[in-house]
């Protein structure tokens, strides 16, 4: 059924393809010598080993190692997935992960990682800001609570709210592919990936240095930079990069103006008995927070900074060991009215994971097993129980008012101190067994969790995933899984003239419910279908119960169900070179639910607002020698409703308006060469406003142009 490991340190020669979607996964862990490998074979055995796109291929001849890049279609990989604790093939794993490549992200014209993700019909992008700015994600109608955001792995999510989870503390530059996993994973990654994950796996292989800078419409400008450097010595290898950011702009929608800079590095070092990496990631914000959290107020206003550093490490034995480390710092202030100290909150919250995975091949096949401590706290001037005021904290930058009798005080001028803390601890262990057979393959395990903020007991979240391959081109597959997400701190304790938190919710629960095919006909096309059914307990969402009411966190009951389809055509691969059409996408996705509560709402603020059907296209071609064109086209209906609100007054009208269906067309121009890049993007050619979150009149026709060098 499996093969034979091999000796530690051995290598073989790898002469032709077994065209078994096992053969990949027999080789990881070991050193192999490829000898004769063709274009026309690649060709042959992509349907199988490229299944999901993966990272890249290395020839070796004698001593010297020749980096050779491939389209993404085409890839081979050692590579892991986020749907298994251990590292899997893409296929082989018995979930399919999405993926989105480096040629995918260059062609579609996007300026942020959020914009990629909008290129996604199961994903739902919200945008208040404009250029990726105060965006909410949310998978396959979850909330933007509801998902796991990873860097390389690490989780960033923000316990305080995931409004700001999706500030990515890395660039465009850095990164390699984005993985994208639907449906509860809590048994691979944790209590918070409820509805889904997202992983940013950035460069680890290249070098060379990369400086992009660009400019448009409402004043936007920005420049990034990237430096990578490789070492090798004999079979040690040391490399290591650094890349930062600055953008601006006046803001497309009324008080969306931005200033912000990020700042990443990693580094990793390689040799026969471990790998050790490290990553670190500063990201600092500052922009109008239109509506942010109420549309009575237009002018908001907050600044973010997030700080991120993890170490992981990997042994290369029989028995693989991968302890890791993070620390992820968020820090918030918001006013409520721009340039004031009205309703004025300042919060820091800080996560520290420790964690070690083991996992080992035997006869029966791969068992994993882990367990992680996350400690989350926060210091606010709102969120959480009251501090003694010997127990204070000082925010930096604040000045405390003197009194007369010679004590200082939290009130005038603005919060001088963290009044507030709330801190909550998570241990989970992990269980994972594995068995990769001729056309099957099983994984199955648990997630046993317990949180000293709900009733220090432990809780069991099991799953069970099934593929099956009929042939070296289909593969089908089916999954179940059990998901759990504890309320943010924000759910919990914020208070405000127009939300209030409530300090009784329960953790959401979550049986999901998936079943899917995918297809590779022929080399460069692939069809993929898939449906889901969520059945959710105790969800949390923000609801109002009366036109004049403010919004109230709540637990009720909610089923989603929904069905997608995506087709890709890469004609490189199945026309050739000598023709226009270099790659096609069709995506689509249906969505509904069923609410399960006899409370009667007038308005909910996020639960119920989710995308009933998203189409997406993206199409890229040639024109003429090194120019090229790539248009995406984004239709969507929205479910729910908005409360309009009297421009003039800023008050509440109780009328609801339907978001209804809109359309967006964007374009991209780029001539690309082998180191330089010269591009122009034009967003919503139709011009089209509308709105898709409640009274934020998205932008009508705006461009974007720069220039990219390598070096």
């Amino acid at each position: 059924m499996f093969q034979k490991p091999s000796p530690q340190g051995a290598a073989f020669l790898f002469r032709r393809f077994g065209r078994k979607g096992y053969s990949l996964f027999a080789a990881l862990g070991k050193e192999v010598k490829i000898g004769v490998l063709t274009v026309a074979t690649l060709s042959t055995a992509a349907p199988c080993l490229g299944a999901d796109r993966a990272v890249a291929v290395r020839l070796q001849a004698d001593d010297a190692e020749e980096a050779v890049t491939l389209d993404d279609d085409v890839q081979l990989s050692e590579a892991v997935t986020t749907a298994s604790r251990p590292p899997m093939a893409a296929a082989v794993a018995a979930r399919r992960v999405m993926t989105l490549g480096r040629a995918e992200l260059a062609a579609a014209g996007v300026t942020c990682v959020n914009d990629v993700l909008k290129l996604c019909a199961g994903i739902d992008v919200r945008q208040r800001g404009s250029f990726g700015m105060q965006t909410d994600i949310s998978i396959n109608g979850g909330t933007f609570d509801q998902i796991t955001i990873l860097v390389n792995g690490i989780p960033i999510n923000n316990p305080q709210t995931g409004h700001n989870a999706a500030d990515f503390p890395l660039n465009l530059s850095d990164i390699e592919r984005i993985e994208i996993l639907e449906g509860a994973a809590s048994r691979v990654l944790g209590t918070q990936a409820f509805s889904g994950a997202v992983n940013v796996v950035t460069h680890s292989a290249d070098e060379g240095f990369l400086l992009r800078a660009a400019g448009g419409s409402y004043g936007t400008a920005e420049a990034e930079g990237r430096g990578a450097w490789r070492q090798t010595w004999g079979e040690r290898k040391l490399s290591a990069s650094v890349s930062s950011s600055y953008r601006r702009s006046d803001g497309a929608v009324d008080n969306g103006d931005f200033t912000g800079g990020k700042l990443f590095a990693t580094t990793r070092y390689d040799d026969p008995a471990f790998r050790l990496d490290a990553q670190f990631g500063l990201s600092s914000n500052s922009f109008g927070a239109n509506t942010f959290y109420s549309a009575a107020y237009p002018n908001q206003w907050e600044a973010t900074d997030r700080a991120l550093f993890s170490l992981k490490g990997e042994t290369k034995g029989r028995i693989r060991l991968s302890p890791q480390l993070s620390w992820l710092r968020n820090v918030d202030h918001f006013q409520l009215i721009r340039n004031t100290h009205k309703a004025e909150n300042f919060h820091r919250g800080d996560v520290f994971t420790l964690g070690l995975n083991a996992w080992t091949e035997w006869a029966l096949g791969r068992t994993a097993v882990g367990a992680e401590m996350r400690e989350e706290g926060i210091y606010s001037t709102n969120l959480g129980t009251p501090l003694a005021p010997s127990l204070w904290v000082t925010i930096p930058g604040k000045i405390p008012t003197p009194q007369p009798d010679g004590s200082v005080s939290d009130i005038g001028g603005g919060a001088a101190y963290y009044t507030k803390h709330a801190a909550r601890t998570n241990l989970s262990y992990f269980l994972e067994h594995t068995l990769v057979f001729d056309r099957w393959t099983l994984s199955l395990g648990t997630l046993a969790q317990r949180n000293t903020a709900a009733d220090h007991k432990f809780r069991f979240y099991p799953g069970l995933d099934i593929a099956y391959r009929p042939a070296p081109s289909w593969r089908l597959y089916a999954s179940w899984n059990r998901a759990l997400r504890l309320p943010t701190f924000t759910d919990l304790f914020y208070k405000s003239p127009t939300q209030e938190g409530n300090v009784g919710l329960r953790p959401e629960e979550n049986s999901s419910f998936r079943f899917g095919s995918r297809w590779r006909p022929a080399a460069g096309v692939s069809v993929d279908v898939s449906a889901f059914y969520h059945r959710g307990s105790n969800m949390i969402d923000w609801v109002m119960y009366a036109a004049n009411d403010k919004f109230y966190s709540t637990n009720f009951r909610l089923n989603n169900y929904g069905a997608g389809t995506t087709v890709e055509f890469n004609g490189d691969l199945l026309l050739g070179t000598r023709q226009p059409l270099r790659r096609l996408r069709l995506d689509y996705a249906w969505m509904n639910q069923n609410r399960k509560d006899t409370q009667v709402i007038f308005k909910s603020n996020y639960a119920l607002e989710y995308l009933r059907h998203k189409f997406t296209a993206v199409l890229d071609h040639r024109l003429f020698s090194h120019l090229g064109a790539s248009w995406t086209l984004r239709l969507q209906e929205r479910n729910g409703n908005y409360q309009e609100i009297d421009r003039a007054t800023r008050k509440p009208t109780g009328r609801l308006s339907a978001y209804g269906t809109h359309a967006r067309l964007d374009a991209r121009l780029h001539w690309t060469t082998a180191r330089h890049t010269f591009f122009a993007d034009f967003h919503n050619l139709t011009a089209h406003r509308f709105y898709d979150i409640a009274n934020v009149e998205q932008p009508g026709f705006f461009i974007m142009a720069g220039a990219s060098w390598k070096f």
